[in-house]
Formats: structure tokens, C-alpha cells, sequence
């Protein structure tokens, strides 16, 4: 492992094509969402917990601006966009949607995505998803077409 690597992953930055970027990130969002495939979960709302950490280009702002940096307000943004577009079965889908939201601002160059259904299984249950700029969107793939 290089200097590089230890560095960044003692810093707890992301590293992509071996380069040190670092993250903006929300952890803990609860929304009410309608999302289940089961019968039970049909015409209800459930917890689900949203992580979102995204990987940005290289740069430092010019000014002290946040009109210069992806912002966690834009990540929360594409969490409550695609909740508020109604019910999705499952959180695959519902994560691959998170992820294209966020990638859609330039500068992030990666994402990845947790959706944990909090009312079901043990503790949670869900999906964890890394997706990387260059990875074929979403609305590409024809089980995700909206």
C-alpha cells in the first residue's frame, strides 16, 4: 500500500483511479417511504436511513461560497426528490435513483449510496451501492426506466 493510500484512508477519503479525493456526506436521514415489494408494505409508509457520501473533483473553492461545492443539501435534495415521487419496491431501485441524482452534478465524481429499511428483519435491512461517474446511468438500464 502507498503513503497515498494510507493517507487517505486514515483521513477517511475516497479514493478513485488512486487519487485522495475527499467526501461530502449525510448519515442517519429518516424519511417515512413508501417502498416494499410484500403485501404488508403496500399503501404504507416505513422508516428507511439514508447514507449518502460523495467523492468530489479536486479544487478548493475561490471564495467561501457554497455555490462552489457540491453542499449535503443537494445530496438530502435527491434522497427527498425520489421518495417524493412515490411508492418504489425495491431499495435497489430506489438507491440506483439516489445515485443518479447526486452524480448529476459534475462534480462528483463518485457515490455510494445506503438505504436501510428500519421496520423490518433484525435491525435494518437494505442495499449499499458505490457508483462511479463513469458507470452507466440509470435511466439506461431498462428495469429502471421511470
Amino acid at each position: 500500500m502507498s503513503d497515498q493510500q494510507s493517507i487517505g484512508r486514515l483521513a477517511g477519503q475516497s479514493r478513485l483511479d488512486g487519487v485522495v479525493r475527499d467526501r461530502i456526506f449525510v448519515r442517519g436521514l429518516v424519511l417515512p417511504v413508501a417502498i416494499g415489494v410484500y403485501d404488508e408494505e403496500q399503501g404504507v409508509t416505513q422508516k428507511v436511513s439514508f447514507t449518502i457520501e460523495a467523492s468530489v473533483a479536486p479544487g478548493s473553492p475561490q471564495r467561501d461560497a457554497i455555490a462552489e461545492v457540491p453542499s449535503y443539501d443537494d445530496l438530502v435534495g435527491a434522497v427527498r426528490a425520489v421518495v417524493a415521487a412515490g411508492h418504489i419496491n425495491l431499495v435497489e431501485t430506489m438507491a440506483e435513483r439516489i445515485a443518479e441524482r447526486c452524480l448529476a452534478d459534475k462534480r462528483i465524481v463518485s457515490v455510494l449510496v445506503r438505504v436501510e429499511k428500519l421496520e423490518r428483519g433484525p435491525a435494518s435491512v437494505g442495499v449499499e451501492i458505490v457508483r462511479p461517474r463513469t458507470a452507466v446511468s440509470a435511466g439506461d438500464l431498462p428495469h429502471l426506466k421511470r
